[in-house]
């Protein structure tokens, strides 16, 4: 029975937990919170820091395969382990690439995949020496997650609120559609694309509100955004699961903005709206089985759960039962025990119908589930 183990215990690491009960594999998850989402669901259940060499080394030397579900691991631990043999996805080489920004666009215009215009500016007074690239996106090389450390710069009048560390200045792009397109690694490099997925995000939160599946691409733009999704995967040199977010001008170019190199929210409709969900995908992976179908059953939209404004502590999932009856709505609960406004607490699926029609029903579920806590705040 292959031993799978999985660094970080959020709810990248309970779904794909709730996907390996599947499988014959026994499942490690090494994180500081024993009361994470993850700890539940795993064989075993290490307490130890994923940003600790010593303590990845000594966890990885339990397992036969290490996966992540989050990118901030130590790079070093990795690494002896690799040099002693043990199977990691996805692998130092690429995870060292895509955990920093500015490591991340270099990469990217050192393999001519198309990008937008950058610049790497190291503290807050090299701005005013590049005040002639505004309007840009600022994003801190390291340490951003889910929207927090990205900022629009339009004009000099904008530098106050600008981030004084290492960043990348990206050229803002007029975007028309942003898309991801998810591609899967095996050992042996074979290559398995799931469709794209269009993203709606929040503007003032800056992260994923929600997605459609299939994305409205038109034929030239859907091989497009294939392509380049598959040339950065291919020059990663790693196995694993790889979420490749791309923007789209009205023109139809394709660029780049940023690759996860792990299951990803952009792919959670996979569990309902694909035959192998991304979780599927990266067990299959890990345990070293064939590809599995990535194929669409239905068209999909992803609604993710937040935590409301003003509420904190212990979560109340208002609505839920009224959701739950809705037909062809699947409510997933991430297990966290505390709330707060903005926070990712779960997402629902809708299955079904053409995109007006899920347009139409999200909009019913954003209105009627709600993510609240005990503390009014």
């Amino acid at each position: 029975m292959k031993r799978i183990g999985i660094l970080g215990g959020g709810q990248l690491g309970r779904m794909l937990l709730q996907q390996a009960a599947n499988y014959p594999v026994e499942t490690w998850v090494m994180e500081s919170d024993p009361g994470c989402p993850a700890a539940g669901l795993c064989h075993h259940f290490v307490k130890g820091d994923i940003r600790n060499a010593d303590d990845v080394v000594a966890f990885g030397r339990q397992v036969d395969v290490l996966t992540i579900e989050i990118e901030n691991v130590s790079l070093e631990g990795l690494q002896a382990l690799e040099s002693e043999g043990r199977s990691v996805f996805p692998n130092s080489h690429a995870l060292g690439i895509i955990r920093d920004k500015s490591v991340q666009k270099v990469f990217y215009a050192e393999h001519g995949i198309p990008t937008a215009p950058f610049r790497i500016i190291e503290d807050r007074s090299d701005l005013h020496r590049n005040l002639d690239f505004l309007p840009a996106v600022q994003k801190l090389a390291t340490g951003g997650y889910d929207g927090r450390g990205v900022q629009i710069l339009r004009t000099e009048d904008d530098l106050p609120k600008a981030f004084d560390a290492r960043c990348v200045l990206e050229k803002l792009i007029p975007v028309h559609k942003e898309v991801a397109v998810m591609v899967a690694i095996d050992a042996q490099g074979g290559q398995t694309v799931y469709p794209a997925v269009e993203m709606v995000f929040d503007p003032l939160l800056n992260l994923l509100d929600m997605q459609v599946c299939p994305a409205d691409l038109t034929e030239s733009e859907g091989w497009k955004v294939e392509a380049v999704a598959l040339s950065v995967a291919r020059n990663l040199r790693s196995p694993g699961l790889f979420a490749v977010e791309l923007l789209l001008d009205a023109a139809g170019n394709v660029y780049v903005n940023e690759t996860a190199p792990r299951v990803h929210n952009s792919g959670h409709h996979s569990i309902e709206g694909n035959f192998c969900s991304q979780f599927d995908m990266l067990l299959r992976l890990l345990a070293d089985y064939p590809a599995g179908n990535t194929d669409t059953i239905l068209p999909s939209l992803m609604l993710n759960l937040l935590g409301e404004e003003g509420y904190a502590g212990t979560p109340v999932y208002e609505g839920l039962g009224e959701v739950l009856a809705m037909e062809n709505a699947f409510v997933h609960v991430y297990g966290k025990r505390e709330t707060r406004p903005g926070r990712k607490m779960g997402h629902v699926t809708l299955l079904g119908g053409n995109r007006h029609d899920l347009m139409h029903r999200a909009g019913i579920v954003r209105r009627t589930l709600k993510v609240k806590g005990t503390e009014r705040i």
